[in-house]
């Protein structure tokens, strides 16, 4: 087959592929024999060349088919034969293709070859073999020989490939006895192509001309330190071994430097080895250029790594290895020859810990195993270095490229993945499995050494299966219940001794603490330390004393009662007569005292915390555990005394306001006071027995117990909660006053940037210009120059910044022209400020010198009084002349012009201008120099008579200035003759320089711009980041170092299969409205639209025509979105401001050293210098966690995906993409095992190109939860000592990059003393805000929360941590620490905020910083918001129930407890206390009102008196207090940011459009999942898309979102509602029961109706009909194998009670529990029915309950005839309904007849009846596991689908009713689109579907 007729191929190829040809011929299905794809069953890989279909396991064919696609061209017969070549090794690597996709790329690659034989031709030879052979030649001289010094390094890296896969094919085709005359060249192609492997950031394999980024000093330098060898003892290497990376006929691997030699020794890989070999170079290099200055200093000799930054980074790195060490009392294996003459010994330990964390994978998360191993190869390395003499390596390969992995990581990988199973998914409890946390300290202890030992005891523990509120308050009710009821009456003896009773409750809360302590710890006992045991019988066995002793000597004391002032003034002098209770009080403060003095004197308590001495931690032993983590955590005596002051504020206003002023629930509506509220409670409590209308239990209860829970309960509970509200006034005041001093706001408007941009270069020279060493000494004309420079400086940072903008569209290209600063800067002698400052200065000024007619003194006054004015005049003039002096070429007429020049000259010397120029001429001149520019501003061609015109221009000009405007002029224009006119000959060279043409833009806008440009820029973003970055300069900041001294830094992106780019088909795709993607963002950016259609230049006729632009039109619709896009061009505008900033530090270098700036400026050494030195300052690594998956995808989004995100490391070739690669490869026993690996890939020319591949020891996210798992996988390919976290949903902007520099060097800050940074938090703006309220509304909250909360948890708090922000991590800590997440299943879902966790526990300082913000997108629709609220609360459950919470609530002092609390879980769980107070409220208001009570005490005349005070304790209100709050901090930040105006003014426009609704109606989201996973557990991830969202739901998807969380509750609520109303109203006035419920009534209609009012389109009468119709179709769909949730009521009403299935008997008791509050209703309303007839006898409730079953077992009757008879015995059903309705009539009549039932009867036993079916089918779901074992399971079913169906009926009744009415649907739009409405968009014709007919006009 190979040779054609010739026969030149091999027989037994054409043997082996006639037998391939054979297999395929059997039958098979149609689609594979296309050859379009992989199986054709779709067209998504019609377009993909097959290199890139190749399946995982045969991934080693994938160079010679894209070989073969990069020949193809050149030689089609060759490339021919090397797809044969790759068929064959296919065929010999699975001959039984049991690989995944094996079998289908087989046949397609069959098919390929059989067409290509028959249409490629031979062009060489006659034969196959002489084909290639000379192809071969040709190839490897063209390519290989010739001009390769000319090529770049990765060109040279592709032919050498290219050539490997050449010589491959020709030993294929070619008869071996012809191979021996090609080897010896080939190997030399091979020993070359090693030199010229794909690399990362370094190329320190590749010869020939050196790189420039390979001759930065530091670099070098660090490369020479690594590759020192000499001296150290070298490992046996088996011969036979095949090393990974190396030629197979080399006899053994080459070691070059310090980690080779690791290499082999430990038995790493080899990908891992090159990776951390990199790292380790540029960490050396990057530490050396912060402490060793800059290159120009050390340019004059050969540099070396300073020891002081080997030093500093084995300080960084083993930190935690030391304190690891002494804590557990150990010697450290670091050990250094005292004698060591290099730091070999040094750069060894570190590289040994670096490549042990670059293989750990998953084991990254426990940091201290990671110690544990370190240190016993730290131990076998010391050995080795200590004998210095040939070793045997510790870890045998044995054949194996991963010993190390598979002897250490493996094993503890297993037990991580058994674990992992064992919980299944997170949803089994904590206690039951063992997660990371729990694993990781295992090695907190020294019995790991013991039981684990080295080499690792398989059959240790480790691996073994693990189955075989306050005080105050009482202080306040017992002074409030004295006779005084005054806080002085403390001072009365009985009183005091009655407060004295607090330290009994303290003793109670104490013995309660140890118990629950007891009880909740029970199940991890089995793992607590013998120690830690004692001490909590110990601390149970205290309480107990305590709880006796207390109270027994009271008791005894009573008879001794004291004052406060007695007390203490015969303290000392009558010990002897004190009761004993005084001394066992002082005896059980004592511990709290010395706490106390402790907490004054702080160094004293941290170092004693943090002491490892045996000593100290006995002593230390009874007040807490011994923890490795969370000791000493104190800050600094100010940071202590500032949040010490804020609670100390906060609590003193709390308790005053809660004895004066507080309402049980509302500060703002009633003036209620405990103390008013004491007589009544008294009163009640001696009013005797009340009047019961029911059958009361307990008759003869005294002192109406009842009555008086149900008064106080609520006030208790708001007592507990209101602290919260609290620290959110406290919070907004300490904010706005931080913000305040910060200078946040300063430059808001573009009137206060004009008014102050003569300042912004000051500031910014003073900020973002570095010193240089040289600068402070010496160079006195530097410091003469410093200002220009600096104005030089901040033009080119402007000018890129303004640039960026016009980039993205935000500005036109007038905008653009108006604010740009020109090149040319230094052409006139004044500063050109940009023209928008200028605009109508010229016009002004020349209408200025019309006016004056008398002395030149008036007219420079007047344009002396605009700085402006004088600058644009002075910049006009002197640009013009140097416009005229470049056009003309003749003498003369340089002559003329030099005359005029001085004449003005002489008249402004003179005074005389006024008099000698006619200056009303001005605006003619004017008009002819506008024209000329026009003309030179056009493109200009030789044929075109441009120049004729501009001669003639110019000539009109010299004669309207010498005729018109002078007055002495008319003999300067005189010609030499007639063949020579002046002006006739003119230069139009200059028309080809940019930088000119610029000028002449510049000068007409100068010229002719008459109005005001304060509106410019127009478009609302560019405004906002333009103000804040010219307001950021007067900010305070580190001044930036030069780009060489700055910090290096990555930034980490996670991604799994978010939105990547949109496609043509996304942005022309409808939706049911009829509105496409592209449609939309037209109208929500249509200045952005119009910006970018003038920048590529097209106008489009009709909608057709813009998909001729597609190309263009995807990027900028998918900078608008939230996708991958938009985040890494964001984020690669580091880079770019990097390559701008080194640029400026190269010219100021060049400058100190007396060079010339243009021979920099102009030099190509120099960018490349800037971009080398930016690839060792930066890196961005995208971690696309199923990259390969998506690649291999026959699905056409996922493959879009992968070309997308393909096309994004081609446009930004420094990006890097790290993803796990999934290989399926059979094992030789006919089965196939999967493999997986770490990758790293960098963009080609066409293709990625892999740089490292990593094994892992499985899959990483079967461990943890997902994102965390995907950052750890990829955070060892990021580089640098900082770490920025950027979600994909994320955003930057240029000017904001520039600040990096100065954000860096917060890490090294002074002010910081000891407590370095470990992370720091920057500020978010919110790009999502402006299209509807809720995304106006959630855009509000989140800014207030990333701005002015976040700045009061830094400062003064110091409780701020990491959530998921764009927060810059020092990265050397963090790595030594587990992380920059948490991953555990479960318990870590909010896996950020854990980091921040890790950090502080850890000893790390977390800061925030306002002068830098970063974008960040958010969710945009009401169930989008939903979700996320759902997540975090879900996430906040979780928190509650970690050791992480609990070990900082512990370990925190007191009042930073308090922060920690209220700003964390605290918020959640007060949330829930709101919620849980209204049902206690309306619980207790049921009570009073079914039982009488409430009427009978109303009514007694001797509670008249105290009326007043009880109806207002009834009257417990606000509930949506919370919701309001969350409004106060939005408010101050924006009145910061914005103007207290401006904030006053969105405050009342957020009222109007319902913002009260939507928070109280996310008070409940917030409430129910965070209850729900407190009690069940089972938190998970919630997916929230992040689309747009403009679009109507269905009321089918709102009910079962909303269902459980809302809609049940409001109905709960309501029904309470109408029962106190009903039973009430008789004695009690309307306006009292308003006043109760009123805001409850409005919690009830938010958590009802907010979903429909947020819905656009809710009440639309046709969306109204098909939802309906939906609504009952779903309904009445039943349930079963494949149906989903959204196709059936049965599926999701079963899946909604999954957590009940999975949650402990306790949780399920506890349901059951709350379920039976439903019987209250049917017990309490039967007493109260006519025909009870005031029969209190419990019979009546007994009889109700017989009516209950009846009316059940009659529709269970119902049921089963249904079944039954309801398809084949029609009749005989009909019958019996009709039986039964009869006998129903019949049974009623006798009942209204005979037994006095009314109509109100019926209504109230409906009431009364409903919620008991409710609770008998809520205890069913509880019980489900047994009910379903009985025939009972489907009537509770049916049970529940009826009252599913009153549910829905009852919300959906009033959207029927307003959707007759449609200006309610108008009203609606309104509402929810104001913002758009507000900026002119057509929200009513998107939502619509209309098209904006005048679009394209």
């Amino acid at each position: 087959m190979a040779s054609g007729s010739g026969g030149g191929g091999p027989p037994q190829l054409r043997h082996s592929l006639s037998a391939r040809r054979q297999a395929s011929r059997q039958p098979t299905r149609a689609h594979t024999m296309r050859p379009d794809g992989l199986s054709g069953e779709d067209g998504a890989d019609a377009g993909m060349e097959e290199s890139e279909l190749v399946p995982s396991s045969l991934a080693p064919i994938v160079p010679i088919l894209r070989a073969a696609n990069e020949i193809e061209e050149e030689n089609p017969r060759v490339a021919y034969l090397c797809r044969f070549t790759a068929f064959e090794k296919a065929h010999i690597m699975d001959p039984n293709s049991s690989g995944r996709g094996v079998r289908q790329f087989k046949t397609y690659l069959l098919h390929r070859l059989e067409k290509d034989e028959q249409e490629t031709q031979r062009r060489l030879a006659s034969t196959d073999a002489k084909e290639i052979q000379r192809f071969y030649e040709q190839y490897c001289r063209k390519y290989l020989e010739e001009g390769y010094e000319r090529r770049k390094p990765e060109e040279m890296a592709r032919h050498y490939q290219i050539a490997s896969v050449l010589y491959d094919v020709l030993k294929t085709v070619t008869p071996e006895k012809y191979h021996a005359e090609f080897d010896k060249y080939a190997k030399g192609v091979e020993k070359e192509k090693a030199s010229f492997s794909q690399y990362n950031i370094l190329p320190l394999n590749i010869s020939g001309s050196r790189q420039t980024i390979m001759e930065i000093p530091e670099i070098k330098a660090a490369v020479g330190l690594l590759r020192n060898i000499d001296g150290l003892p070298m490992p046996r290497i088996e011969v036979s071994q095949s090393t990974e990376g190396t030629p197979g006929d080399m006899d053994k691997p080459v070691i070059n430097d310090l980690l080779d030699w690791l290499w082999q020794t430990f038995g790493f890989q080899r990908g891992n080895v090159e990776n951390q070999k990199e790292h380790l170079i540029l960490l050396l290099a990057n530490i050396d250029m912060r402490n060793g200055g800059n290159a120009h200093q050390s340019a004059g000799h050969h540099h070396v790594i300073h020891s002081a930054t080997v030093i500093r980074l084995m300080d960084k790195i083993f930190q935690n290895y030391n304190s690891w060490c002494r804590y557990l009392h150990l010697e450290s294996n670091i050990k250094i020859p005292r004698d060591a003459s290099t730091q070999q010994p040094e750069l060894l330990y570190i590289g040994l810990y670096l490549l042990i964390w670059g293989e750990a994978s998953n084991v990254r998360f426990m940091p201290e195993c990671l110690c544990y191993i370190f240190h016993h190869m730290a131990r076998d390395l010391h050995y080795i270095l200590d004998k210095r003499e040939e070793f045997d390596p510790p870890f045998e390969r044995e054949g194996s490229p991963d010993a190390f992995l598979q002897l250490i990581i493996q094993p503890i990988y297993n037990v991580m993945l058994k674990e992992a199973m064992r919980s299944k998914r997170g949803t089994v409890s904590h206690s039951k499995w063992r997660n990371y946390d729990d694993l990781n300290e295992y090695f907190w202890s020294k019995k790991c050494f013991k039981k684990l030992g080295w080499p690792m005891n398989q059959e240790a523990d480790f691996f073994a299966d693990p189955t075989k509120t306050k005080n105050e308050a009482e202080a306040m009710v017992i002074i409030a219940c004295s006779p005084s009821g005054s806080p002085s009456a403390i001072f009365d003896p009985v009183v005091f001794r009655n407060v004295l009773t607090i330290f009994i409750t303290a003793a109670f809360l104490n013995f309660l603490q140890a118990t629950l302590e007891l009880v909740l710890t029970w199940k991890a006992w089995r793992s607590l330390e013998c120690s830690q045991m004692i001490r909590y019988v110990l601390k149970f066995a205290m309480s107990v004393a305590w709880l006796i002793i207390l109270p027994t000597t009271y008791s005894s004391s009573i008879q001794n009662p004291t004052g406060l002032v007695k007390f203490f003034s015969n303290w000392i002098g009558n010990v002897q007569n004190e009761s004993i209770y005084n001394f066992a009080v002082a005896l059980y403060m004592l511990p709290n005292i010395l706490s106390a003095l402790f907490f004054i004197f702080l160094p004293i308590r941290r170092a004693l915390e943090r002491s490892n001495s045996r000593i100290v931690r006995f002593f230390l032993w009874w007040t807490q555990p011994k923890l490795y983590v969370a000791r000493g955590m104190y800050e600094d005596t100010c940071s202590l005394l500032k949040y010490t002051s804020f609670w100390i504020l906060l609590l003193i206003c709390k308790l005053t306001f809660s004895f004066y002023v507080e309402n049980a629930f509302s500060y703002t509506l009633t003036t209620e006071k405990i103390y008013p509220l004491v007589a009544p409670t008294k009163t009640i409590m001696f009013l005797g027995r009340g009047n019961y209308e029911w059958h009361e239990f307990f008759p003869y209860l005294q002192y109406n117990l009842g009555v008086v829970v149900t008064v106080w309960a609520p006030i208790i509970m708001v007592y507990f909660m209101d602290t919260q509200i609290w620290y959110a006034i406290f919070s907004t005041i300490c904010g706005g006053v931080n913000g305040a001093f910060s200078r946040l706001g300063e430059i808001r408007t573009l009137g206060m940037l004009r008014s102050r941009f003569d300042a912004i270069p000051r500031a910014f020279g003073k900020i973002l210009v570095p010193y240089h060493g040289s600068q402070l000494k010496g160079h006195e004309t530097f410091h003469q120059e410093d200002g220009n420079s600096n104005i030089v400086k901040f033009a080119d940072i402007w000018n890129a910044f303004i640039n960026s903008l016009r980039e993205e569209d935000l500005l036109s290209n007038r905008e653009k022209n108006l604010l740009i600063v020109p090149s040319s800067g230094g052409d006139t002698s004044v500063f050109q400020w940009p023209p928008f400052l200028l605009a109508s200065k010229i016009p002004i000024a020349i209408d200025m010198a019309k006016s004056v007619k008398k002395r030149d003194e008036e007219l420079m006054k007047r344009i002396r009084q605009d700085p402006y004015t004088k600058f644009a005049v002075i910049e006009c003039y002197e640009t013009l002349l140097d416009i005229l002096y470049s056009l003309i070429v003749e003498q003369s007429d340089k002559n003329v012009v030099d005359q005029i020049c001085d004449s003005i000259k002489d008249s402004i010397d003179r005074r005389t201008l006024v008099r000698d120029f006619r200056l009303d001429e001005l605006p003619q001149l004017s008009t002819k120099f506008d024209k000329l520019l026009n003309l030179l501003k056009s493109d200009y061609d030789e044929n075109d008579p441009v120049k004729t015109q501009i001669a003639n221009l110019l000539q009109d000009i010299m004669e309207i200035i010498t005729q018109d405007i002078m007055k002495n002029g008319q003999g300067i224009l005189k010609d030499e003759g007639s063949q020579k006119q002046l002006f006739a000959n003119i230069n139009l060279d200059s028309l080809k320089d940019h930088t000119w043409k610029e000028k002449c833009v510049r000068l007409q806008l100068l010229l002719t711009t008459k109005e005001s440009a304060i509106y410019v820029p127009t478009n609302l973003e560019a405004r906002r980041r333009i103000t804040f970055f010219a307001n950021s300069l007067f900010m305070k900041m580190p001044r930036a170092p030069p780009v060489r001294s700055m910090m290096s830094f990555s930034v980490l992106t996670p991604y799994f299969k978010e939105e990547v780019l949109f496609s043509p088909d996304d942005l022309h795709k409808k939706n049911e409205d009829g509105i496409s993607i592209l449609f939309y963002l037209r109208k929500i950016y249509p200045d952005e639209w119009r910006n970018f259609l003038e920048r590529i230049d097209f106008k489009p006729k009709d909608e057709d025509a813009l998909k001729d632009r597609m190309n263009e039109i995807c990027p900028w619709a998918s900078y608008r979105g939230q996708t991958l896009f938009r985040t890494v061009r964001g984020m690669m505008y580091y880079r770019r401001a990097l390559e701008i900033q080194c640029i400026q530090d190269t010219n100021d270098l060049a400058k100190l050293d007396h060079r010339t700036m243009a021979s920099y400026q102009e030099s190509e050494a120099v960018h490349e210098m800037a971009r080398a030195i930016a690839d060792i300052k930066f890196t961005y690594v995208v971690s696309c966690q199923v990259y390969g998956m998506q690649k291999i995808s026959k699905d056409a989004r996922e493959k879009s995906c992968y070309l997308n995100i393909l096309n994004l490391m081609i446009m930004y070739p420094s990006l890097r993409v790290a993803y796990i690669d999934e290989v399926e490869a059979p094992t030789g026993h006919g089965t196939t095992e999967k493999a997986y690996y770490s990758v790293l890939v960098k963009g080609g020319e066409k293709y990625d190109e892999e740089i490292y591949r990593i094994k892992l020891p499985g899959r990483p996210t079967d461990i943890g939860e997902g994102k965390p798992e995907n950052q750890n996988h990829a955070i060892i390919f990021t580089r640098g000592e900082a770490l920025q976290a950027i979600d994909m949903n994320q955003d930057n902007y240029i000017e904001e990059a520039f600040k990096m520099r100065n954000v860096l060097e917060e890490f090294e800050s002074r002010k910081y003393g000891k407590s370095k940074p470990t992370i720091l938090g920057l500020r978010e703006h919110i790009f999502t805000g402006s299209v509807s309220s809720l995304a106006w509304f959630m855009s509000n909250q989140e800014t207030s929360f990333v701005t002015i909360g976040q700045r009061v948890l830094a400062s003064p708090l110091k409780v701020r941590f990491h959530y998921g922000h764009p927060d810059i991590f020092d990265r050397l800590f963090h790595i030594t620490r587990g992380g920059i997440s948490k991953a555990s299943k479960t318990i870590n879902l909010s896996e950020d905020i854990f980091s921040g966790f890790n950090s502080t526990m850890r000893g790390g300082n977390i800061t925030h910083h306002e002068y830098m913000q970063v974008g960040k997108g958010r969710d945009v629709g009401m169930n989008q918001i939903s979700s996320f609220e759902a997540k975090v609360a879900n996430g906040n459950g979780e928190q509650t129930l970690s050791r992480d919470i609990y070990r900082l609530g512990r370990r925190f002092d007191f009042y930073r407890m308090l922060s920690f609390y209220f700003t964390t879980v605290g918020f959640y769980f007060s949330s829930m206390v709101t919620v849980l107070t209204v049902y206690i409220f309306l619980y207790g208001r049921l009570y009073l009102v079914l039982s009488g009570l409430e009427k009978s005490i109303l009514l007694d005349p001797r509670i008249q008196e105290n009326i007043k005070p009880l109806e207002n304790a009834l009257a417990s209100q606000s509930i949506f207090q919370l919701g309001l709050l969350l409004v106060l901090p939005m408010v101050m930040e924006v009145g910061l940011e914005k103007g207290f105006r401006t904030a006053l003014g969105e405050f009342v426009i957020m009222q109007l459009q319902l913002a009260t609704v939507f928070f109280t109606f996310q008070l409940g989201t917030k409430t129910h999942y965070y209850g729900r996973t407190i009690l069940h557990g089972g938190a998970k991830y919630r997916p929230t898309g992040r689309g747009f969202v403009v679009y109507h739901a269905k009321f089918a998807d709102n009910y079962r979102m909303y269902s459980r969380s809302h809609f049940v509750k409001g109905l709960e609520l309501l029904l309470l509602l109408v029962v106190y109303l009903a039973y009430g109203s008789s004695y009690r006035s309307s306006n009292l029961y308003l006043f109760v419920t009123f805001s409850i009534w409005l919690l009830v209609a938010s958590w009802l109706f907010a979903p429909f009012i947020f819905n656009p389109s809710c009440f639309e009468w046709q969306k109204t009909v098909d939802d309906w119709t939906d609504w009952r179709k779903w309904m009445g769909n039943r349930g079963g194998i494949g149906m989903s949730v959204e196709q059936s009521w049965e599926a999701w009403w079963i899946s909604e009670q999954e957590h009940l299935r999975k949650t402990s008997i306790r949780a399920l008791l506890l349901e059951i529990i709350l379920s039976l509050r439903f019987l209250i209703y049917q017990y309490g309303i039967v007493y109260h029915l006519n025909i009870a007839r005031h029969n209190h006898s419990i019979l009546v409730y007994g009889l109700s309950w017989v009516v209950m079953l009846i009316v059940l077992l009659v529709l269970k009757l119902v049921s089963i005839g249904r079944q039954k008879f309801g398809t084949d015995l029609q009749l005989m059903f009909r019958i019996l309904k009709g039986l039964l309705f009869l006998g129903f009539v019949s049974v009623m009549a006798v009942l209204f007849v005979v037994g006095n039932l009314t109509i109100s009867d019926v209504f109230a036993s409906i009431l009364g009846f409903l919620p008991t079916g409710w609770c008998i089918l809520l205890i069913g779901q509880a019980c489900s596991p047994l009910i379903k074992r009985t025939v009972l399971w489907d009537s509770i079913m049916e049970l529940g689908r009826a009252y599913e169906n009153m549910m829905g009926l009852v919300l959906f009744l009033p959207i029927g009713f307003l959707s007759w009415f449609p200006f309610v649907s108008e009203f609606q739009t309104r509402l929810l689109f104001n913002q758009a409405f507000s900026r002119g968009l057509q929200i009513s014709r998107i939502l619509a579907g209309q098209k904006d007919i005048g679009e394209f006009e």
